[in-house]
Parts: structure tokens; C-alpha cells; sequence
């Protein structure tokens, strides 16, 4: 089974569909077993809901910055 941070790591491109099979077996494994990676997914699409239904310009300055510090630390 993966470890936490590789199934984080993968965990955008899980969402995206953008991984092969194998990894998306192993994502959804890790996902089955492990309740701190499930809350990081409940995160991740929140997260994708929230940015979907508002503009850029209706996001505080201070949220957004915070979003991409995270998104830098993710990436």
C-alpha cells in the first residue's frame, strides 16, 4: 500500500483522472483504509466545489493567499 504523502501527492491528479489504473487503484486503496487521507479528499473536492461556484474576485485576498501557499506546498 501507498504511503500518506504519496496518496496526497496523487490525490489532484486522482481527481483530474489523470493517473493510470495502477495508481488509481492504489489511491483508492490507500482511501479505504486510511481516515486522514479521506479528509484530505473531502478537503480536495470541497475545495474544487467552492472554486467552481465563485469567481477569483469574490475570494478574500487573504483566503486566496493561503490557497496558493498550499497549493505551493502540495506541489
Amino acid at each position: 500500500m501507498i504511503t500518506c504523502s504519496e496518496a496526497v501527492r496523487r490525490l489532484w491528479e486522482y481527481l483530474d483522472a489523470m493517473v493510470d489504473q495502477a495508481d488509481r487503484e492504489a489511491v483508492e486503496e490507500h482511501l479505504r483504509m486510511c481516515l486522514r487521507c479521506c479528509g484530505e479528499l473531502e478537503f480536495a473536492v470541497e475545495l474544487r466545489r467552492f472554486l467552481r461556484s465563485s469567481g477569483r474576485e469574490d475570494i478574500p485576498a487573504d483566503v486566496l493567499r493561503r490557497l496558493n501557499e498550499t497549493l505551493e506546498e502540495l506541489g
